[in-house]
């Protein structure tokens, strides 16, 4: 087997001699073995790793559909909600699976991000090695695909089950196509468009795909502008042939935009700055994004937003960067892969670079883990034609990449110790980035989760002094101040809530607090229009329903705590819900349908002892 990059042929025929590896497919079967094995053990550590209290509340933790498992109305659920300002039906079904065969307990969902990152390595190793032919560049970007630490969050941060699994489509569509392009066939066409809707409904970050097929018909299939010296054997097209040979492709990408649109709009999550804000952080994080491709440090899960606070200089540079950049792409006549990796790198970062902005980060991480594969042709590409043009021994070559692999696996080990909890995280993120209320935030929920509260407001207040406009933190100094009965400062709090988000969780929240205070005081009618308001605004919160059935009962109004009850098991089925609902049909008059709630209760409870003590304490409030 020859060092990285370094035959300018195809490396398909065996070589006398070679011994046990001679035959090519011992090669890739080798290659894949290699590849496999270095991402099992980088990752390893992974397994150990708790929940992060981001997103992985939302997704799995706190959503009762998605830990009830594979169930009809899990899967009605999973196609029919824009939770989290998405729609992605593959991803809930994903994480109902693991909740299914492995419950709560992180490490068998984290397995199975590793494993779904081991295959998108593989599977990117086959498309590439296929289309082009040979074995050991393909393995180099292949390597830097599994090693590079800017993938450590996709794969260490469960909630981004929905990076791995759109890629895994996408690379899955991408080895079809060149099956459709060997044989035109409708059948095989249609494997290719079942597999890129399989992949938006995963993640629509995908929607570029057509555009990469373009690309790849440009190189490495040189289906595009084919003359005779660069024929592959495959049938050329002009390009408005294959522009037309795409349309459905692009008719799903135009539906599957429709569909985010309105679930950004449902969930909240786009964001209004100027166009002239939202270019210049474009610019910048175009530059910021090749960077860390190449210097992979301070990374982090939240880079904020500057806002209009982008200093010129720093835009001008950045534009300064690509623009040279580019024009060196356009007027290097080496080869096909630059112009091919730079435009896959530039394209599909279009939906993600905040030109329409959702979300308030300037960049993200896990966005490279689709775009960063054409700056990985263009290197291992171009270091392999440069140095089988100055004659650079093998040797040279394939020590200098072993050695740059095993760098990136230092790098990534380390980020990966920085996901080994919530407070290393949040810590590690606030010491690579400035004036990140999010990480204030969060590290300071996972202090509270530890006990720590009063640890935790000091970070709480610091999140409200950076951003006063984010609701999260006046929440959290909220249930501060209610742990402590500060109750005024509490209310004022929560009441910001309410002026500043329409997200409904957020004031289902709020309002469910507000409702516990009253509760406190005694006022059990303002606990119950407050409740009321809770499961208003957020029909799901299932602890908003047990409230509103307590606050009912101590009022009086059995029925409407029966169907608060009800409800509440509905959404969430748990014994103390159950054996509530079996109270008060028994203190109504319907014992058998009490009796029958009683035995649900004993059905669904762990600890059926323990439901009935949270019961009394309950009730006594």
């Amino acid at each position: 087997m020859t060092a990285v990059g370094v035959s300018s042929e195809p490396e398909t025929a065996s070589r006398p001699g070679a011994g046990l590896l001679a035959s090519p497919d011992r090669q890739k079967w080798l290659v894949v073995f290699l590849l496999v094995a270095a991402t099992v053990v980088l990752y390893y550590p992974v397994g150990g790793h708790p929940f992060v209290n981001y997103d992985d509340n939302v997704y799995v933790i706190e959503n009762a559909h998605v830990t009830a498992g594979l169930h009809w109305p899990t899967v009605k659920y999973a196609f029919t909600v824009f939770d989290q300002g998405n729609w992605h039906p593959l991803t809930w079904l994903s994480h109902a699976a693991d909740c299914q065969l492995f419950g709560l307990n992180p490490a068998g969902h984290h397995d199975t991000n590793i494993a779904l990152h081991a295959l998108n390595i593989v599977l990117f190793f086959w498309v590439l090695q296929q289309a082009t032919g040979h074995i050991v560049r393909s393995a180099m970007v292949a390597g830097l695909f599994a090693l590079h630490p800017i993938n450590v969050e996709t794969v260490a941060w469960i909630s981004e089950r929905k990076n791995l699994l759109s890629m895994t489509f996408f690379l899955l569509a991408l080895g079809a196509y060149r099956l459709y392009v060997l044989k035109p066939e409708v059948s095989r066409y249609a494997v290719v468009a079942f597999l890129y809707a399989l992949g938006l409904m995963a993640k629509p970050q995908v929607i570029t795909f057509p555009c990469v097929l373009l690309l790849w018909d440009y190189w490495p299939l040189r289906r595009m502008f084919a003359t005779g010296d660069e024929a592959t054997g495959l049938p050329g097209k002009t390009f408005s042939q294959l522009i037309i040979e795409k349309l459905p492709l692009f008719a799903l990408s135009v539906i599957s935009a429709v569909i985010t649109m309105k679930a950004q709009q449902a969930g909240h999550a786009m964001r209004v700055y100027p166009l002239s804000v939202r270019l210049e952080n474009a610019i910048v994080a175009y530059a910021s994004y090749v960077k860390k491709a190449f210097w992979p440090v301070d990374l982090a899960p939240m880079y904020p937003h500057p806002g209009d606070s982008l200093a010129k200089g720093t835009v001008f540079a950045a534009l300064l960067f690509l623009v040279v950049l580019s024009a060196w792409v356009a007027f290097e006549r080496r080869g096909r892969y630059l112009t091919m990796g730079w435009l896959w790198f530039v394209g599909t970062l279009v939906p993600m670079i905040g030109l329409v902005q959702v979300g308030n980060q300037a960049m993200a991480d896990r966005y490279a883990y689709l775009s960063f594969l054409g700056l990985f042709i263009m290197v291992c590409w171009g270091v392999a034609n440069w140095a089988e043009e100055r004659h650079v021994a093998t040797a040279w070559v394939g020590g200098v990449s072993i050695v740059v692999l095993l760098t990136l696996a230092v790098l990534a080990h380390r980020q990966i110790e920085y996901w080994s909890d919530n407070i290393t995280l949040w810590s590690h993120t606030l010491q690579v980035t400035k004036d990140n209320w999010l990480a204030e935030d969060n590290l300071g929920g996972a202090l509270m989760e530890d006990g720590k509260l009063e640890k935790a407001i000091d970070h709480f207040r610091a999140a409200a002094v950076i951003y006063p406009q984010e609701p999260v933190s006046h929440l959290d100094i909220g249930f501060y101040e209610q742990q402590h009965k500060n109750w005024p400062p509490a209310i004022e709090e929560y009441y910001k809530v309410l002026d500043l988000t329409p997200s409904p969780k957020l004031r289902g929240e709020a309002y469910n607090n507000l409702a516990i205070i009253n509760r406190d005081l005694g006022d059990y009618a303002s606990a119950r229009d407050n409740f009321q308001h809770a499961v208003d605004v957020s029909p799901r919160y299932a602890g908003a329903w047990v409230g509103l059935g307590l606050a009912a009962q101590k009022l009086g109004d059995l029925n409407l705590a029966i169907q608060a009850y009800s409800q509440a098991v509905q959404i969430q089925p748990m014994g103390s819900s159950y054996l509530l609902l079996a109270q008060a049909l028994e203190q109504n008059g319907h014992k058998d349908e009490a009796q029958r709630a009683a035995q649900q209760a004993q059905r669904v409870s762990e600890n059926i002892a323990a439901d009935r003590r949270i019961v009394s304490e309950l009730l006594a409030q």
